[in-house]
């Protein structure tokens, strides 16, 4: 059976391992206040598809980096696979070599492998495979955020020129000016996961990320859904939907 995949990276707020952590419990969880993915398991639900969650707090391990730091853009303002500094540049966890690799050997591939079986799966079955990065994004950068433009657009798609087929662009364009809703392209971010075993070398399979600017379902500065909660998930179901009839 052909099944839409949905990544859901960054809805969690659980730290499993607190080692390291120099931060008062109150300055972390207003980190995790900021950079959670509130509801997104909710926006994103879907029958019929293969939805490959990651249960912990991105500020413990964010799966959507890469795992060597020297490859990863994010790492240079503490932001790497492993969180080290908050928003606001301090200081906020001290990772030893060890703790490192228990980290990244027990949680984040782990979820890579979870990710990567669920798109051979869809390969063997059906010689394609189509992944949707599901996210959110905040109206308001982030002080270390790379893009500092507003206003942000209402979405955003996040694309990769090796895996991102132009029908889906297109498709997604056409979609958000139906509706008279403003979107990004590879903004504010870009980009759109794919595992490592087939990432640049296989094009059948396929990725494109969705982002919900959240000043459309929560209410400003909290993780409160807002009046228009309904009407946002209501747009991301039917999204969902046009990706699916790619399949």
């Amino acid at each position: 059976m052909k099944k839409l995949i949905l990544h859901i990276p960054h809805s969690a707020k659980k730290i499993p391992i607190t080692e390291g952590y120099v931060l008062s419990k109150e300055k972390i969880n207003n980190e995790i206040l900021k950079l959670t993915d509130w509801h997104t398991e909710d926006l994103y639900n879907s029958k019929d598809c293969d939805k490959i969650i990651f249960e912990y707090s991105r500020i413990f391990c964010d799966p959507e980096r890469f795992s060597d730091d020297s490859k990863e853009p994010m790492s240079k303002v503490g932001m790497g696979v492993l969180y080290k500094k908050t928003d606001e540049n301090e200081v906020m966890r001290v990772i030893s070599s060890e703790l490192r690799e228990k980290i990244l050997n027990e949680y984040y591939f782990k979820h890579h492998s979870k990710l990567n079986n669920a798109v051979k799966k869809q390969i063997d079955l059906n010689n394609r495979a189509l992944i949707l990065d599901c996210h959110p994004f905040p109206e308001i950068p982030m002080k270390r955020s790379l893009h500092k433009i507003v206003p942000r657009p209402d979405y955003n798609i996040g694309t990769d020129k090796f895996h991102t087929p132009k029908k889906l662009i297109d498709i997604s364009v056409n979609f958000f000016k139906k509706r008279n809703l403003t979107l990004g392209i590879d903004y504010p971010f870009s980009g759109s996961i794919v595992p490592m075993e087939y990432y640049q070398k296989n094009k059948n399979v396929e990725s494109i990320m969705l982002e919900i600017n959240r000043k459309l379902y929560l209410k400003e500065g909290t993780n409160e859904k807002s009046e228009n909660y309904g009407d946002t998930k209501k747009i991301v179901q039917e999204y969902i939907e046009l990706i699916k009839n790619e399949l």
